[in-house]
């Protein structure tokens, strides 16, 4: 963890932070100097349990609870940063939720509960982040898309919908705030081992050229780097971490 003359001006927002894939990527950055938000939905428990580790490493992150659907929520978690720690200047788009189903049998309830959450959300986020970091010319946002959103996975319409609308939403606004020093980029990771893939069998192995699940902190990995100053030219991209599976 970085001492104090190492702190990062601003801050950063990881929603869907308090497990999983989100609990590595605020490691990460906490670990790189950036004040973390953490957002969650349910599990305040594990957020305060990572916020005190993150402290403990001698880093600066705070548990942000709600639902990220309400757009008065991700309002409080900005203005909370933001008076805290100064400008959000990383976005990590990472909350998510599944309701799967073959197409025929979805519900409309299922169907809008995945696009609010996972699509929807992330865009009343982005909309929300974009003018502080415009007028700081500087900032990160990155979308935790799937690679569901680039091949088809039976099953899944609506989660593949709202992971393919990240990744079209991602090449949108990248192009239009890429003068003013803002990138946006998509991360599609495939099968990695957290609760989501818990009850995957072992015969899903064998689709996978790797041979084996990915973990969070290889996901979290390539976010650091979509965030760190050496991306400073990748924009609009995504990047799959997924073992091969989308080659």
């Amino acid at each position: 963890m970085p001492d104090q003359t190492e702190q990062r001006d601003g801050a950063a927002l990881v929603t869907g932070g308090s497990r999983g894939i989100g609990a590595a990527i605020v490691r990460r950055l906490a670990a790189d100097g950036w004040a973390v938000g953490i957002g969650y939905h349910a599990g305040a428990d594990a957020a305060d349990a990572l916020v005190a580790e993150v402290e403990a490493d001698g880093g600066r992150a705070v548990a942000l609870g709600g639902d990220i659907v309400a757009p008065e929520t991700l309002d409080s978690h900005f203005s909370t940063l933001e008076e805290t720690y100064g400008t959000v200047l990383v976005l990590v788009n990472n909350a998510g939720v599944t309701a799967d189903g073959l197409s025929p049998q979805l519900k409309d309830e299922e169907w809008s509960t995945v696009i609010d959450t996972n699509l929807t959300a992330a865009f009343r986020a982005i909309r929300r982040a974009i003018p502080p970091m415009l007028r700081a010319r500087r900032g990160r946002i990155v979308n935790i898309s799937s690679v569901v959103g680039l091949r088809a996975n039976p099953g899944q319409a609506n989660y593949a919908a709202s992971k393919a609308g990240l990744i079209g939403m991602t090449k949108t606004v990248a192009a239009e705030v890429a003068r003013r020093g803002v990138t946006v980029n998509a991360v599609a990771p495939g099968f990695i081992a957290t609760e989501m893939t818990a009850e995957l069998t072992g015969d899903l192995l064998a689709h996978i050229p790797a041979r084996r699940l990915g973990t969070p902190e290889e996901v979290a990995a390539v976010v650091r780097f979509l965030v760190s100053d050496e991306a400073s030219y990748v924009t609009g991209a995504t990047l799959t971490v997924d073992g091969g599976i989308s080659a």
